[in-house]
């Protein structure tokens, strides 16, 4: 007897139902986000160029805070280095939850989306970085190509109206959470200040407090929240940027639900915590990073000067060939096969679409040239870049559009109304487990 060879898993293919529910949740909530990061983005821009751009300037650039605690901060560095920190403490527990029970929990699903994000980031560094030297300049900015901003891609499609599969929605969303994990990494380890090591001590014995009361289960946010902000500022006067406080505390929150809970404590903490880092926390930061100059001779400066002249090249080509290259790698050479109701040209698409590199990439800006001249063009290149991206990808993407909403319609079709999608209901899992879970 013939011995059957085992199913080869379908990359691209229908998500299991919980993690659908996880996921759309997550999308959901990003989408509306990045419409107001949308907003706050032209409003800056707007702004910055109209002859009220002083104003502007001055309250970007206005100080408040406890100069007593070393916290005499500009309004743009309240943002930054503050509110940003939801951003990634949301990012932290989304990464942390995809590792626990989401797409990176086993390696063989895991291993291509992994693949095609590292692919991701370092060829996009590899371009800016070999565009940057041929002509001369700083190699300081290597790092700002590498990250995917979901929120603004997210609403690149909300506005272009594409009925993307919850699959491919899935795979964008698992980019840029492996996008934020290396960006974190990078800012933590490239991008600090002189060590305090006496404040990063005491960060440190904050974070095994935390660690420790969330073994023991210990409930109520009067414990969490003041030992969050004495992290955050030890953090800060430690010399690492303060926004690592917040993802090191996302991966510690539990994501699994105990026996007799509702959600887990990191699952209320971002379904608490996301509306704001979406909808509040980026969007100004976006007020405060996007305001740059946008004259002619300011654009004709990003084709000329090799520092933004990497970042275009890098987000614009290095991510399409790195996403691109990296998926159809993985995928080539792993028991994965793609969807057959997709073609790689989706994954094209999706490719182009990464090449929206906006809160990150802004913010890996402003750390790799502090309050140099060349840091405003490296922001023009990334919103000139990131721009081209979603015109390209809308392009692509549009075109493509009737297979996305025949695939969509056919996962929302719930003709007993039990609230429940049909095909959940008569396809195996794709994970090997239940779909209906």
């Amino acid at each position: 007897m013939t011995a059957v060879p085992p199913r080869r898993p379908a990359f691209l293919g229908l998500l299991p139902w919980r993690e659908r529910r996880a996921v759309a949740e997550a999308l959901r909530t990003e989408t509306v986000g990045g419409l107001v990061l949308l907003v706050a983005a032209a409003v800056a821009l707007v702004w910055a160029n109209s002859p009220w751009s002083g104003a502007y300037e001055a309250l970007r650039d206005a100080h408040f805070g406890i100069p007593a605690l070393g916290l005499d901060l500009s309004v743009g560095h309240w943002i930054s280095d503050g509110l940003l920190t939801v951003f990634f403490l949301v990012a932290g527990i989304e990464l942390k939850r995809e590792l626990v029970v989401g797409e990176l929990r086993s390696p063989a699903t895991a291993a291509l989306p992994v693949i095609a994000a590292v692919c991701g980031m370092a060829v996009p560094a590899a371009f800016y970085a070999f565009t940057a030297s041929a002509g001369g300049g700083s190699l300081d900015g290597w790092a700002v190509p590498m990250a995917t901003d979901i929120a603004f891609a997210l609403a690149v499609l909300a506005v272009i109206s594409t009925h993307l599969p919850a699959a491919l929605r899935a795979f964008l969303l698992t980019l840029a959470v492996v996008d934020d994990l290396g960006a974190i990494l990078i800012i933590a380890v490239f991008f600090t200040a002189d060590l305090n090591l006496a404040a990063l001590g005491g960060a440190f014995a904050g974070l095994v407090l935390f660690y420790v009361l969330q073994r023991l289960r210990v409930r109520g946010w009067w414990w969490y929240v003041p030992l969050g902000l004495a992290i955050w500022a030890l953090m800060y006067h430690g010399g690492v940027h303060a926004t690592v406080a917040g993802v090191a505390m996302g991966l510690i929150l539990r994501t699994t639900r105990d026996k007799g809970e509702d959600a887990s404590p990191g699952a209320r903490t971002s379904h608490l915590l996301h509306p704001f880092s979406a909808g509040v926390a980026v969007p100004l930061f976006a007020l405060c990073a996007a305001g740059v100059g946008i004259s002619g001779a300011a654009l004709a400066e990003v084709f000329t000067g090799p520092e933004p002249l990497g970042v275009v090249v890098g987000l614009v080509l290095g991510k399409i060939v790195g996403v691109f290259a990296g998926t159809y790698l993985a995928a080539r050479f792993t028991r994965a096969r793609l969807n057959p109701d997709l073609a790689w040209a989706d994954v094209f698409g999706l490719s182009v679409l990464a090449g929206i590199g906006f809160t990150v990439a802004l913010l890996i800006g402003e750390l790799a040239f502090p309050g140099a001249e060349v840091a405003e063009r490296v922001k023009a290149a990334v919103l000139l870049s990131s721009l081209t991206a979603t015109a390209v990808a809308a392009v692509l993407l549009r075109r493509r559009n009737s297979v996305y909403r025949r695939l969509y319609e056919a996962e929302t079709i719930d003709a007993d109304a039990d609230g429940i999608p049909d095909i959940y209901q008569r396809t195996p899992a794709t994970s090997g487990t239940s779909n209906v879970n």
